[in-house]
């Protein structure tokens, strides 16, 4: 396969109205025929190793995605949305340049890109069939006839499918009633809310609590009302004890004020 591309050694693409690139020419046009040939663009190749990782712990391998496709740099703007691309030797992957990749599709049906798309398609349904508990396992003739069935739809409409599409139908794949957010376990409700909340220690929060501020309109309203149920209550207790206390005993003295019985002896006149 490195004879068949050796002669590649630069094209011009353009920018597209659905702003992907799309190449014009090449230095081969007897193997590579540009039409709807597409190239992935910096961006684009930044988003689908993003991608890529997350199938690591499933058996990606980074080396079938690096021969997978044909790196390039910018060598010349050539104006009205034009750019002339120059081949290079380097990993699209592990490259810290911004690499436009061209998908290696000489042999469509075995070669080095065809080899990756059934190598991410079985990592992917590998990692949602460990991800979810399916009725049953999901399948990788199921993933691709459902993708191969949207394709037709393009070509049907005379629409060209761009790498970068045909890829992240795989990489983003989700069968149908499953949403690609469910990847990730929802976080208890009861513990985010409390994750949310500030730690206060005992003084800050008797200070807080103190703080007419931080009330609510009528909190005061009812202050007002349970003041005046305490006050009620400690004058119905004090009542209570007063009617509970013992009499006070009669002194002697206070035989002056009973009438006195005569004297034994005298007489009554």
């Amino acid at each position: 396969m490195a004879k068949a591309t050796s002669t590649l050694s630069w094209c011009n693409v353009r920018l597209g109205d659905d702003h992907n690139w799309w190449v014009n020419e090449t230095s081969d046009p007897v193997r590579w025929d540009v039409d709807g040939l597409s190239i992935v663009d910096p961006r684009q190749v930044a988003h689908l190793i993003e991608l890529v990782d997350s199938l690591r712990d499933y058996g990606f391998d980074q080396e079938m995605f690096d021969a997978a496709f044909i790196p390039f740099r910018i060598e010349k703007d050539l104006g009205n949305g034009k750019v002339r691309l120059k081949r290079v030797k380097e990993s699209i992957v592990e490259s810290d340049d911004k690499l436009f990749a061209l998908a290696d599709t000489l042999d469509e049906e075995n070669g080095p890109y065809a080899d990756l798309l059934d190598h991410l398609t079985r990592c992917r349904v590998k990692m949602l069939n460990d991800l979810f508990k399916f009725e049953s396992k999901l399948s990788v003739d199921e993933v691709e006839d459902e993708i191969r069935e949207d394709q037709n739809s393009s070509f049907i409409e005379g629409k060209a499918v761009h790498t970068f599409e045909e890829l992240t139908a795989i990489l983003d794949f989700m069968p149908a009633g499953y949403d690609g957010d469910d990847e990730a376990p929802a976080k208890d409700a009861e513990d985010e809310t409390d994750d949310d909340l500030p730690e206060i220690d005992a003084a800050e929060e008797e200070k807080l609590k103190n703080d007419d501020s931080l009330k609510w309109d009528g909190d005061d309203d009812e202050d007002e009302d349970d003041d005046e149920k305490k006050k009620k209550d400690d004058d119905d207790e004090d009542s209570d004890d007063d009617d509970d206390a013992p009499k006070k005993s009669r002194s002697i003295d206070d035989d002056d004020d009973l009438p006195k019985k005569p004297a034994r002896g005298s007489k009554k006149k």
